[in-house]
């Protein structure tokens, strides 16, 4: 690893340890921390000295590096940001970078029409959103989705240096149906993001099926470095085919789905299709539409169907279609109580 990046994770880990105001923290400290980050990114042990430390204490409060980061000492032997709110990862950019930015865009645009880009297109258009707005000092334009409070993504770096270095890990989970936390190893193969929720998927050994683990319940991460890491062919693309969301209910084959959609819904199901199975059966006078999926039902499939309320109606099959009734009846019975 280059000595640049080894010490942008060197500050970085200073800068994480220093916004955590609930614990003292001693240069003893810091060396340790930074020494484990390190080793998670090179898997070596690799033991810092506490002169690079203090060097690089020195260069985040100059301007050298644009940091200009506000380190205090106070009892003779702790570190401390004098501003609760600091982090190096909200200082804007400056011109240096913009114009480094700007260009690098625009080199990486001339690729667009590449299949090997178009996964990242829209991070291109957010990137240059964003640099717009630094320079030209408005807001973006572009605005998406996102939950700020959601628990669990600290956890999201973490979870991704694992994936690619092939890392057992040791997650202690608590979900929401379990009265107390587990502690199990966890071959961790990809990332998945769905309604503004990551999900971590992988097997908990050779023999177990796949699992779904949502990083907001997850209430910490450990390594097993001795534990081999269990390589295996996972396909995602065919592994959700079948399904909407994350829950894939093994061994029940996709089955054909018939809704009735009504004609303020249509157009937005027309247009935004409920999954890539979607198949327009029928337009109605009325401008109502009939649609088909294929596809495996399952708790995220049946969230979405009632969030259309009264827009919606479950032809067949039989079996859902009685579901959804009895999901709607009863609550319905919650406001004539």
């Amino acid at each position: 690893m280059s000595q640049n990046k080894n010490a942008l994770i060197r500050y970085k880990t200073i800068d994480k340890c220093l916004q955590n105001k609930y614990r003292q923290w001693t240069l003893e400290d810091l060396i340790e921390c930074c020494s484990e980050a390190l080793f998670e990114y090179e898997g070596r042990e690799n033991r810092i000295s506490k002169r690079t430390i203090q060097m690089d204490i020195q260069l985040m409060r100059s301007e050298k590096l644009g940091y200009n980061a506000p380190i205090v000492v106070y009892d003779k032997k702790y570190y401390k940001y004098d501003d609760d709110e600091f982090s190096i990862t909200d200082i804007p950019l400056n011109e240096t970078d913009m114009n480094v930015l700007t260009e690098t865009v625009s080199m990486l645009k001339q690729f667009k029409d590449f299949s090997l880009f178009n996964d990242v297109s829209d991070i291109l258009q957010r990137l240059e959103d964003k640099i717009y707005a630094e320079k030209s000092h408005t807001k973006p334009v572009i605005y998406l989705d996102k939950n700020e409070g959601l628990k669990g993504l600290h956890y999201l770096d973490e979870v991704y240096q694992a994936i690619i270095k092939k890392i057992v890990l040791v997650i202690t989970y608590k979900s929401f149906k379990s009265k107390e936390e587990t502690k199990f190893h966890f071959h961790p193969f990809i990332l998945k993001e769905f309604n503004n929720r990551w999900f971590l998927i992988g097997k908990k050994k050779g023999s177990a099926p796949i699992t779904n683990l949502a990083l907001d319940r997850i209430i910490g991460i450990d390594y097993d470095f001795n534990l081999p890491y269990l390589e295996e062919d996972f396909d995602a693309e065919l592994f959700y085919k079948n399904v909407i969301g994350v829950t894939v209910n093994t061994g029940l084959p996709p089955r054909k789905i018939e809704l009735w959609i009504d004609a303020i819904n249509a157009p937005y199901v027309l247009t935004k299709p409920l999954h890539q199975t979607q198949r327009l059966i029928k337009e109605n006078e009325d401008k109502s539409i009939i649609i088909h999926l294929l596809i495996s039902p399952n708790y995220e499939m049946e969230r979405i169907l009632l969030g259309f309320g009264d827009g919606i109606e479950v032809i067949k099959p039989e079996n859902l279609r009685n579901r959804m009734k009895k999901i709607l009846q009863k609550a319905l019975n919650k406001y004539d109580e």
